[in-house]
């Protein structure tokens, strides 16, 4: 399935772009937080909650997926705790592990938030064919990768 004619774009152009979508995402997760009564932190940490599902996260886990010390974890759980929007669980596997859920009427409360954004989102991939939304998410992927090795690299060279 071909897709529609696009304008032509070099890749300085295309990471101009990124920049601002960046950007906007930030001012974004600002006020989404700000809707909920959080922080970003604590908001960035109950999207990793929300996203492991049925897999709930050990502390430990959250602090890697969040870049945090398992100290700053603590004090992100015990603020998520007190606004009821996750809970601490004993791991069923491993008693003095616990596991981090969310509260199911909080999570409903952060798709509310984000499914405004999220339902323009899903109408603009309407206008992609599938193999371009494949690029765009192999795309996204690879991407996220880049990330990730480049802030640990910052986070090595720091250290030394």
């Amino acid at each position: 399935m071909m897709g529609k004619p696009r304008p032509a774009a070099s890749a300085e152009q295309a990471l101009q772009h990124m920049d601002q979508f960046v950007s906007l995402g930030l001012m974004g997760q600002h006020h989404a937080a700000e809707l909920l009564g959080l922080n970003v932190t604590d908001l960035t940490c109950l999207g990793h909650i929300i996203g492991a599902g049925a897999k709930a996260l050990t502390a430990g886990e959250l602090a890697e997926r969040a870049d945090l010390t398992t100290g700053a974890v603590t004090g992100v759980l015990n603020r998520l705790e007190r606004a009821g929007y996750a809970v601490r669980r004993p791991d069923p596997a491993d008693r003095r592990r616990i596991r981090i859920v969310a509260d199911e009427a909080a999570a409903a409360r952060v798709i509310e938030v984000y499914e405004p954004f999220y339902r323009r989102l899903t109408a603009l991939f309407a206008d992609y064919s599938p193999d371009e939304i494949a690029v765009l998410a192999d795309w996204f992927t690879r991407a996220t990768t880049e990330m990730r090795a480049h802030l640990e690299e910052r986070a090595d060279a720091g250290k030394g």
